[in-house]
């Protein structure tokens, strides 16, 4: 099948970029992305590219070329699902809050209510894609629903994971590694909707690099792929540790091990911990998976992932308060960065979070400077722990809109994200306005730590011994 017209239901991190960079390198296929939140997609709309929902290095430039011309945003989502040969499903897959499950397995309602709305809409046969992250077998499930509509139509149900890192999103989408297509090759059907899929991509991708499996290879490829990196990340963090205790740099240990071949540079830098929307989650659900097949020490191996991470954010706001004389009650504290990572406005997960929540339970006063992260972004992230109250956050957390006045006759300022601008600022005015001794818990190793001390800086970073 020749695909003309792409749907895209779910207009967030993910369906976003994915299917603007889409548009822009296949002009002849109109990509229309619905969602029906009004608000986002009237950013979307926006005459501001400022102000779209997904910040992404180059993003907004390829919005503003094929915004219009072939790529749409809308809410009207029936309309988008009824001309569509092809329907991406991109929405949010949350780790389960109630129930069995809860705490690990994927939520899968929003997931369930897109199939059913296909399967009311649709009077032609159609390609649905997998694009949100699933437990293996969720196909299965989409298929069932689909198939049941008593209306006639055939579907085809293809995965195809994002493998996309925030922050190099459109870098990601235009060279990718590989492009991941699972489908059911048993059948002729099936054979022609991978081809389709694989036609749309080869507009840019070599072939060599488009990669087809079965259903639930493709799947579960996704998990294993997160649940590796993320693996690699708590690794070199639970040896930070180790290093702080042995006057070991891990910043030296992971250069020394990176340059072997068969490990590799990469997702080895020690840090405050692991964010994003997936490790956490992803991993978690890995975990339900094993347990629900009674692989329990396959289970116990992947959760231990998430306990160094979590151990990991703990261990940074507990040293915090043991160097500031083993209280921070009443004291001034900046947070430089709240997104989980730099070049994205994306805080799901953020070890910022959690940070922010240990010191305000122990009623310091945190003021709070991101480059790309709105206020209310920030409070909605407090305020959905429901450890304090809404009043009680915003008495505590300031949100500012620049870094001088974030770190203005502060105790200590503690760096959470990776921004290059963070290099950049004059530190000795920094140091000039804080109070004394002035302290700085570098928890991305953004910081040069000869050059702060010598500023007059007490300075700590992740993974360097000072013993």
């Amino acid at each position: 099948m020749k695909i003309k017209n792409i749907c895209c239901i779910g207009a967030g991190y993910v369906g976003g970029p994915t299917m603007a960079v889409i548009a822009k390198q296949c002009p002849g296929i109109k990509v229309t992305i619905v969602d029906i939140n009004e608000a986002r997609i009237l950013a979307w709309n926006s005459n501001n590219f400022d102000d779209l929902p997904v910040f992404e290095p180059g993003l907004a430039e390829i919005v503003k070329e094929t915004r219009g011309r072939n790529l749409f945003f809308s809410t009207e989502v029936d309309k988008a699902i009824d001309e569509a040969e092809m329907i991406f499903i991109s929405v949010n897959t949350p780790t389960k809050t109630y129930g069995k499950g809860k705490g690990m397995a994927a939520d899968l309602k929003y997931i369930e209510l897109c199939a059913r709305q296909i399967a009311r809409v649709a009077k032609q046969d159609k390609i649905v894609v997998e694009k949100s992250t699933l437990p293996v077998r969720t196909a299965s499930a989409i298929k069932s629903i689909l198939d049941n509509t008593g209306n006639g139509v055939q579907f085809q149900i293809l995965s195809n994971p994002e493998f996309l890192a925030e922050g190099t999103a459109v870098q990601d989408l235009l060279n990718p590694d590989r492009v991941l297509i699972g489908g059911d090759t048993s059948t002729k059907e099936g054979n022609e909707a991978v081809k389709s899929l694989v036609e749309v991509y080869s507009n840019w991708i070599p072939l060599a690099q488009i990669l087809t499996t079965n259903l639930w290879s493709s799947e579960l490829s996704k998990l294993t792929a997160n649940a590796f990196l993320a693996q690699r990340v708590s690794s070199i963090n639970a040896m930070s540790e180790i290093c702080e205790e042995t006057g070991a740099d891990v910043q030296e240990v992971s250069k020394a091990i990176g340059m072997d071949s068969r490990i590799g540079p990469k997702f080895l830098n020690a840090s405050v911990g692991f964010g994003g929307s997936c490790f956490q989650k992803d991993i978690l659900n890995l975990v339900y998976i094993a347990k629900s097949y009674g692989l329990n020490e396959a289970a116990d191996y992947w959760e231990q992932v998430i306990l160094i991470n979590e151990h990991q954010k703990n261990r940074f706001s507990d040293n915090i308060v043991k160097t500031l004389y083993n209280t921070v009650s009443g004291k001034n504290i900046a947070f430089l960065g709240w997104a989980f990572k730099k070049d994205t406005n994306d805080t799901r997960e953020s070890p910022a979070i959690k940070v922010a929540d240990n010191l305000l339970n122990e009623q310091a006063l945190i003021s709070v400077y991101d480059p790309k992260v709105i206020e209310e972004r920030i409070y909605a992230d407090l305020d959905y722990l429901n450890t304090r109250s809404e009043e009680e956050n915003r008495s505590l957390l300031k949100v500012m809109t620049n870094p001088y006045q974030a770190c203005d006759n502060v105790h200590a300022v503690a760096v959470l994200t990776e921004w290059d601008e963070f290099k950049d600022y004059d530190w000795k005015k920094i140091y000039a306005n804080m109070q004394k001794p002035a302290f700085v818990f570098d928890g991305r190793g953004v910081l040069n730590k000869e050059a702060m001390e010598s500023i007059g800086f007490v300075y700590y970073k992740i993974g360097s011994g000072s013993k």
